[in-house]
């Protein structure tokens, strides 16, 4: 027979007032039947009168069916407002060691904090593990209201009371979790608490009894993951050593610690390799990030950004050296000793120090490298650290430190890139009679590091000037050393005067190269993503731009008057398809035209509308500008993305034109006797440019150029002068043979010609026309 939850109330005349369920199956009486008697009618006739008039002990009690059974009574008074008993509380069971019943015995020795409460929320019976946790005795809760007693103790009552009320109101159980209000970091009581009524005769509720079982240990683990969880995604949201740091401290802080610090070693902040640890006496770091629970208490020892030396018996030195968490705190000889350092140090702290509980110091390790360590400390009233803290703090100070370490292998590959792609640019471009320019490059700030753009400006012979944009689509050190082939390689093109598709055509040969493989290891990262080019050159005698694209959006042009747009041009397949032909455009611009060259990471960016940012692109263009390098300016604040993810590269170009004035031109025939008519036109010409400092190179350049194209090359045959900032001779034939020097022996009649011409010009080299060859020398003209 089921015994638990006996329980039955009796006033002060000894008539049964209340009667639970538990009493029924016990009795066999109803509450129909018992309330109304006398406490003396359920007892047998032998029952002592000490056991019936103080309720408690040992007693035969008779049954409904005729029968008795041996009981224990405990009763506890009900108090009134005056203090005296206005009833009393009685629990019941066998006394035997048979099935575990909810008897006064068991109910006071519960492990579970219970207690019972009349509808007014008033304690009736309490039991002694909810008198250990409330930390009161017996009689200080009996017959008081329970927003008192929960008071007494500081505990938050306001969810008990509601609860309770609640059962009371509406005769139904209720279960819920909750928290006592302790001030220590996950060291908050949890609480599983149940409640339920207790019912009279007439179903009514008599009173409601509780039962909390605590769940702290569970609590403390949901806790943990909860924080492992947020560390997760809270740590290591960019690549930023610093920023890694401080967002371990918030994690900390106050969850974990009033205080705490993280503190690295020098190379970590920087862009160098790990060094060797040396043993040194003292232990120097620099401070990454700190925060304290209370502002300015306690100050820092050092601020951010600052070294920070600790002795070699601190305990951050400690973990450094020995690889493992640290534990201490007051009473230990070391810790006690660096305080005291210090409190010498920073005399504001002296008070926070006296009151510290305990402090913690974790090395961050990552990839069996140790970057710095960690350092956490808790005071009064908060409780000391315990091992499942230091598992804890490893764990965060583990993610923490690999997100350190691929911040700064991040930092690391970006500044080299950086520096790589900054060696490989033009950065003082050289002064060109047919452009002014100006540029701009903005490496990407992005996760996935420098990417391959670049840009150059390349002096052509006759005055012209080559404009280059490319990207190599991808990021990091391979999308850089591959830009460089790249920009290599179009140089070397340029200066074999290859027009731009024939060009581009070539590029393509050399990436389909690369990607296949070939150029000592190959490139996968051309293999995987390609890359694109603009390569345009200007005339400034023809004011012609000619120019061909493999994969690249088109220029923008902005003219004289102010009217802008965007060249018409085949885009063609980018580099490294192969097996497509690139198709070459010819315009020709006004003097003073502004030609905008630019990479894709200009106009392109997440959810963005190229052709929008284009029109934006070209309305920046057209605002009012003092020059280049200020229009630029304007450009990228207008048009650039605000969280750009790729690299952008701008250049910007100004026509200038060379007139009639300062171009000479003489068709010549295929006869010898023309050499020497030439050359005094020649001088003539120089007289009136006021360059007679010139005329012994320029005849001797003039009689070899025009004598061998005569001798070896065919009709028709052109010389012309190009005065600009340097003097230009070039002599054209219809003959596509290229000329060579070489070495005359001392008894050849010919064969240094060439030679004489190397030697006293500036440079000299020949190009292919679409009708033969161009054989041209410059000179540098010093003007005053």
């Amino acid at each position: 027979m089921e015994h638990a939850s006996a329980v039955a109330i009796v006033d002060t005349d000894g008539l049964v007032t209340g009667w639970s369920e538990g009493a029924h199956r016990l009795t066999g009486y109803p509450a129909r039947e018992a309330v109304g008697r006398s406490v003396r009618d359920l007892l047998a006739p032998d029952v002592p009168a000490a056991a019936v008039s103080a309720l408690s002990g040992t007693v035969r009690m008779r049954r409904r069916d005729g029968s008795t059974v041996e009981l224990a009574l405990r009763g506890r008074p009900l108090l009134g407002a005056d203090g005296a008993p206005s009833g009393w509380v009685v629990t019941t069971g066998p006394p035997d060691d048979g099935p575990l019943v909810l008897t006064g015995e068991t109910f006071q020795q519960s492990s579970l904090s219970m207690s019972v409460h009349d509808t007014r929320q008033r304690y009736l019976r309490v039991n002694d593990a909810a008198l250990r946790v409330l930390g009161v005795t017996e009689e200080d809760l009996l017959g008081r209201d329970l927003s008192e007693a929960v008071e007494s103790v500081e505990l938050d009552g306001s969810g008990f009371l509601r609860h309770l009320r609640q059962v009371a109101e509406t005769n139904r159980p209720v279960r819920y979790d909750t928290l006592t209000s302790d001030p220590s970091p996950l060291g908050a009581h949890a609480w599983t608490v149940e409640m339920w009524p207790i019912r009279d005769a007439s179903g009514e509720v008599a009173a409601v009894a509780m039962a909390g079982f605590e769940t702290t240990d569970q609590y403390r683990a949901r806790q943990r993951l909860a924080l492992l969880n947020e560390a997760a995604t809270g740590i290591g949201t960019t690549l930023d050593v610093v920023r890694t740091a401080e967002e371990l401290i918030a994690l900390l802080v106050p969850r974990l610690a009033d205080f705490a610090a993280v503190d690295l070693l020098d190379w970590v902040l920087g862009e160098q390799e790990p060094t060797e640890a040396a043993a040194l006496d003292d232990v120097s770091l620099r401070r990454a990030a700190h925060s304290t629970a209370v502002e300015d208490f306690p100050r820092p020892v050092a601020h951010l950004g600052e070294p920070v030396v600790h002795p070699p018996y601190a305990m951050p030195a400690r973990a450094l050296r020995e690889g493992r968490a640290v534990l201490s705190g007051p009473g230990d000889p070391d810790f006690d000793r660096w305080m005291r350092l210090r409190d010498e140090q920073i005399p504001h702290n002296r008070a926070y120090h006296a009151g510290i509980r305990s402090a913690l110091a974790v090395p961050l390790r990552a990839r069996g490298t140790v970057l710095g360590v960690v350092v956490l400390a808790r005071s009064a009233p908060l409780d000391p650290y315990v091992a499942d803290d230091v598992v804890l703090v490893e764990e965060l100070a583990s993610r923490a430190a690999v997100c350190v370490d691929n911040a700064r292998r991040f930092a690391r590959e970006r500044a080299t890139a950086l520096a790589l792609q900054h060696s490989l640019l033009p950065t003082g471009l050289p002064g060109q009679a047919a452009v002014e320019v100006a540029h701009r490059y903005l490496p990407s700030a992005s996760a996935a590091g420098i990417g391959g753009d670049w840009f150059d400006v390349i002096p052509l012979s006759g005055s012209r000037v080559a404009l280059v944009v490319g990207d190599v689509v991808g990021h990091g050190i391979p999308s850089t050393a591959t830009m460089g082939r790249l920009c290599t390689a179009v140089r070397t093109l340029a200066d074999v005067d290859l027009p731009p598709d024939e060009l581009l055509t070539h590029l393509d040969d050399l990436v389909t190269h690369l990607a296949a493989g070939g150029g000592d290891g190959g490139s996968d990262e051309v293999a995987e993503t390609g890359a694109t080019c603009l390569y345009a050159v200007y005339d400034p005698v023809s004011r012609r731009l000619t120019l061909a694209a493999a994969g690249h959006p088109a220029p923008a042009v902005v003219l004289p008057d102010g009217t802008v747009r965007l060249v018409a041009m085949t885009a063609g397949p980018p580099l490294g398809v192969g097996g497509l032909p690139f198709e070459a455009t010819e315009v020709e611009l006004p003097e003073g035209s502004v030609v905008a060259l630019y990479t894709d990471g200009l106009i392109e960016g997440r959810d963005r509308d190229i052709d929008q940012a284009t029109a934006e692109l070209c309305r920046a263009l057209t605002a009012p500008a003092a020059s280049l390098d200020t229009l630029c300016d304007t450009v990228l604040k207008a048009v650039m993305p605000k969280d750009a993810g790729d690299d952008v590269a701008l250049l910007l170009a100004r026509t200038r034109a060379l007139g009639a004035d300062q171009v000479a031109t003489w068709d010549i025939t295929q006869d010898p006797a023309q050499v020497a008519a030439t050359r005094n036109s020649v001088m003539e010409r120089l007289a009136s440019w006021g360059l007679g400092e010139t005329a012994f190179v320029t005849e001797l350049v003039v009689s070899e150029l025009v004598t061998n194209a005569i001798r070896y090359g065919e009709p028709p045959i052109q010389l012309r002068l190009i005065r600009g900032d340097s003097l230009i001779c070039e002599v054209s034939d219809g003959s596509s043979t290229s000329p060579h020097l070489r070495r005359a022996h001392a008894f050849d009649e010919g064969g240094r010609g060439l030679l004489l011409v190397a030697q006293l010009t500036q440079r000299w080299g020949s190009r292919q026309t679409d009708s033969g060859k161009t054989i041209w020398a410059e000179q540098t003209l010093f003007q005053d």
